[in-house]
C-alpha cells in the first residue's frame, strides 16, 4: 500500500477517535487504533510509530492538508477536539477552491460523450450541483474525437484489465486479407495522435493492436491470466508513439532545425531526453535518446525541409531516400485539368 493511502487511513481513524465523545483516547491509545486499521486494509501486522503520529496529529492541526483540526489534549494525557462538532470530513472550501473546482468540472463535462467517461456524468452533476457551479462555456478545448472508430472497445478492455482477464480478440490489421483470433494478456490501453491502442501479451511477446482494427471482443475464463505489471511511464519512456522493441537499445538522434522552427522544438519537446548541442544563427542542433520506430520517422518527417538529421546514419539515409521518393511522387503527379 503507497504511503499516501496509509497516511489517510491514518487521519481517517485519528478523526474517528477524536470526535469520539464517549471514550478517553491517549498517544498509545491513537497508535493501537491505527495500527488496527491499516491491518485491516492490508491484512497484515502494521507498525506505526509514536512518531509518526506525533506527525499526523501536528499535520491535522497545521493549515498543511486544509484541516486546521482544533486538538488539544486534556487532563494532561487525553486527545480530543475541542470542538466536538468538528470533523476533517466537514471543512468548508473558499471561493478561490469553488473556483478551481468549477474549471475542472468544465474540463471533465467535455469527456461527457466519451463512452469510458459516461458513468461520470452522474458525478460531474453532483459536483456541479453541490458547488454551484456555472454553465459558462468552457474555455479549455481538449484535442478529441469521439467518433473514432474502435472506442466503443475502450470499457470492456478497461473493465478486463482491471479485473486481470484473458482475452479473445478477432482483428484485423491493415495488410492481413483476413481477420484472425489473437488470444492476449491485456496490460494498458495507450492513446496516441487521436488513435487508442492496447499494449498486451501475446504468445510471450508485447504487441500493440489497434482498437479501430478489432471486430470482436470476448473473455477467455479458461486461460490463466499473466500479469506484467506494466507501468506506463517506464514501458514508454525510451520512445515516441506506442512501438516499443524490448530488445532494442535507444540511440542518440542528433538533428538540426532551422532558426525559425527551433522555437517550436524548444517549448515542445520531441522527447523528455532532448537536450541542446549547439545553436547558431542558421539554427539549432538538437538530441534525443530513443528506440527509432515508425512514429518517430513519421514526426521528423512532418517538419519537412526544416528539419535534417545527422545521427544515427541510417535513420538519415532512410530520410534522405524517404523525401526523394516524396520529390518523385510530385514530378510524376498528373492531375486532370480543371472544369
Amino acid at each position: 500500500m503507497s504511503s499516501n493511502k496509509n497516511a489517510l487511513i491514518r487521519y481517517k481513524t485519528l478523526d474517528k477517535c477524536l470526535k469520539n465523545k464517549y471514550r478517553k483516547y491517549t498517544l498509545e491509545d491513537l497508535i493501537d487504533e491505527c495500527s488496527e486499521a491499516l491491518f485491516e486494509f492490508e491484512g497484515k501486522e502494521s507498525f506505526v510509530s509514536k512518531r509518526t503520529i506525533q506527525l499526523d496529529l501536528q499535520n491535522m492541526r497545521s493549515e498543511k492538508f486544509g484541516y486546521e483540526a482544533p486538538i488539544e489534549v486534556y487532563e494532561r494525557k487525553y486527545y480530543r477536539y475541542s470542538d466536538p462538532e468538528y470533523s476533517i470530513h466537514n471543512i468548508s472550501v473558499n471561493e478561490s477552491d469553488l473556483k478551481a473546482m468549477n474549471n475542472a468540472i468544465q474540463i471533465l463535462k467535455q469527456f461527457k460523450d466519451f463512452s469510458m467517461f459516461k458513468e461520470m456524468n452522474g458525478v460531474i452533476q453532483k459536483l456541479e450541483d453541490s458547488i454551484h457551479s456555472t454553465n459558462q462555456k468552457s474555455i479549455i478545448h481538449l484535442d478529441k474525437n469521439e467518433q473514432l472508430k474502435g472506442l466503443e472497445h475502450i470499457d470492456i478492455l478497461y473493465e478486463n484489465i482491471l479485473n486481470k482477464k484473458v482475452l479473445k480478440i478477432l482483428y484485423k490489421s491493415f495488410t492481413a486479407r483476413e481477420s484472425n483470433v489473437y488470444t492476449v494478456h491485456p496490460q494498458l490501453l495507450k492513446e496516441f495522435n487521436n488513435r487508442w491502442f492496447l499494449v498486451c501479451l501475446y504468445k510471450q511477446k508485447m504487441y500493440n493492436l489497434a482498437l479501430d482494427r478489432m471486430e470482436t471482443i470476448e473473455v477467455d475464463e479458461k486461460t490463466t491470466y499473466i500479469d506484467r505489471n506494466l507501468d506506463g511511464d517506464e514501458y514508454f519512456k525510451d520512445i515516441v508513439g506506442v512501438t516499443v522493441a524490448e530488445s532494442i537499445v535507444p540511440k542518440k538522434v542528433v538533428f538540426f532545425v532551422d532558426s525559425a522552427n527551433a522555437p517550436y522544438v524548444k517549448t515542445k519537446p520531441l522527447h523528455k531526453s532532448q537536450e541542446i548541442v549547439s545553436e547558431t544563427k542558421e539554427g539549432t542542433l538538437f538530441k534525443i535518446c530513443v528506440q527509432i520506430n515508425y512514429e518517430l520517422e513519421r514526426l521528423l518527417l512532418g517538419f519537412g525541409d526544416s528539419l535534417v538529421v545527422h545521427k544515427p546514419q541510417k535513420l538519415r539515409l532512410r530520410m534522405e531516400e524517404k523525401f526523394k521518393a516524396g520529390s518523385r511522387n510530385y514530378q510524376d503527379l498528373v492531375l486532370p485539368e480543371e472544369n
